[in-house]
């Protein structure tokens, strides 16, 4: 890209939570920015649609959201201050056959005295994390390549990474709910159990959990998506939806180019114009196992045996540790599981906007291999009816969409990939390339943003954010980011 003449300082490619974060972050630094979506709605996997029945608002890919209001650059924006968030007194909890469940409380304590004899272990495990939550947070959001601010909670964390993410992992406790529990937050990875990667982020999740809470957005998830857009037009920048970018000489001349795809769509985009060398580079990325999902439109909420799963804003359905990893493990080895790991969030009831009055809506996936074009409806709902006899009888209305299909709404969904690229400990430190710098690319001007970049995945804005600083530093001189807060001007 060159320095040409036109209206516009910076383009951005891809209306995502990281699309939308780099966007506006350039606009409060006083820029010009024009956004293109090649879909009719913005924020790509963080939007909110009538997927079954009309009145009943699902959320297309995240429900959840932990880094919410861990995210630096949320925090900085001031999520909390510009949409609602209801934060469920019990973050997630585990059903396990017989009636029993796993509970994790927002409160640790709380979550410590309910697990027993292995209630102590579990306090020993968290409590140095969640006394020093916001320091975990920046180290698990920052790229592995930089001195680590906070070397005591990196030691402590990297102890406990170590040991949940190896044989090991079972050796703290003495009963099923409390390995159970933990293995049913590792597996959002979607990698082999135990690894010391999904150790990683499963266990910054499991810390979020009793910090700041699994907040649910009130509206859906298209609402932490919509407060971005309504900033970014705010400071002047604007939106132009229904419009595919298919190759860089389509776009109109800028100075910066932010482009919140993955490698594969950088090199679609790109072609020729990269250096053979990075070109190798971006090739070599791996992408991950996939998910597919169900969206339900019930008449009842889900009549789970264990009356405290009622109060969950997230529920991990695969019963125990062994019959979670068992599942996890199959996918793995590009394997469909028979018992599959069903990961379910219950929307409405903290906010019953979503669905008419009296209704429920539920989001589910499972995780099935790379490219699967398997529907999974009747797997998911078998699984859940496990758990919560009679759960059949609550449907309504369902959507299914299979891994392929998940692809074809996303292509930063390589064969169903939700987080963008593989999370292997070898990947979160060459995302996708080995660089302090991993957000600049050889072309000048051209950022890449997207998941697929420090930290990865996740529904947290900072790959846009750190591309967006990245390229105010070297397109414009700017060594600090402008103030993101609401009521700023940037």
């Amino acid at each position: 890209m060159t320095a040409a003449p036109s209206d516009v300082d910076v383009i951005v490619v891809g209306s995502g939570p990281n699309g939308l974060a780099g966007a506006v972050t350039m606009a409060r630094a006083g820029l010009t920015v024009r956004v293109y979506e090649k879909e009719s709605y913005i924020g790509g996997g963080a939007s909110t649609r009538e997927l079954t029945l009309p009145g009943f608002l699902h959320d297309v890919c995240s429900a959840v959201h932990p880094m919410a209001l861990a995210s630096e650059f949320f925090r900085r924006f001031g999520l909390s201050e510009r949409i609602g968030l209801a934060v469920p007194d019990i973050s997630y909890g585990h059903p396990l056959p017989g009636g029993n469940a796993g509970i994790a409380w927002h409160d640790l304590e709380r979550t410590a005295a309910g697990l027993g004899v292995d209630g102590p272990a579990w306090r020993n495990l968290f409590a140095p994390l969640v006394e020093h939550s916001r320091q975990v947070a920046e180290l698990t959001g920052d790229q592995l390549l930089r001195i680590p601010a906070h070397p005591a909670t990196l030691i402590r964390f990297g102890l406990r990474v170590l040991e949940q993410g190896s044989p090991l992992w079972n050796l703290r406790f003495s009963r099923e709910v409390a390995p159970a529990m933990l293995t049913g937050v590792f597996a959002h990875s979607i990698r082999k159990l135990p690894s010391l990667a999904t150790a990683g982020a499963g266990l910054t999740l499991a810390t979020f959990a009793h910090s700041v809470g699994w907040p649910v957005p009130l509206g859906g998830s298209g609402s932490i998506t919509q407060a971005m857009a309504d900033d970014l037009i705010a400071h002047g920048g604007e939106i132009v939806t229904d419009r595919y970018i298919q190759r860089l000489d389509e776009l109109p001349p800028a100075r910066v180019v932010l482009l919140d795809v993955t490698p594969r769509g950088l090199l679609r985009l790109a072609g020729e114009e990269l250096p053979p060398g990075y070109r190798r580079t971006l090739r070599a990325f791996r992408y991950g196992n996939a998910v597919a999902k169900v969206d339900y439109a019930l008449s009842d909420p889900v009549p789970w045996q264990n009356p405290d799963l009622h109060r969950a804003g997230t529920v991990h359905v695969g019963g125990t540790r062994a019959e979670i990893a068992r599942a996890e493990n199959a996918v793995a080895r590009g394997r469909h599981a028979e018992d599959p790991y069903v990961l379910v969030s219950q929307p409405t009831l903290f906010d019953p906007s979503r669905a008419p009055e009296g209704k429920q809506v539920l989001w589910a996936y499972t995780h099935v291999p790379n490219n699967s074009g398997l529907d999974q409806r009747e797997q998911v709902t078998r699984q859940i009816e496990r758990f919560a006899p009679g759960f059949r009888d609550t449907i309504l209305a369902t959507s299914s969409r299979t891994a392929r299909d998940l692809e074809n709404h996303d292509p930063n969904y390589v064969g169903g990939d939700i987080a963008a690229g593989e999370v292997t400990m070898a990947q979160l430190v060459k995302r996708p390339v080995l660089s302090t710098d991993p957000w600049r690319t050889p072309l000048p001007g051209v950022y890449l943003c997207s998941s697929s970049t420090p930290p990865g995945p996740g529904v947290h804005g900072l790959c846009g954010w750190r591309a967006a600083l990245s390229a105010l530093k070297h397109e414009f001189g700017l060594a600090e980011g402008p103030d993101l807060s609401p009521g700023s001007k940037g």
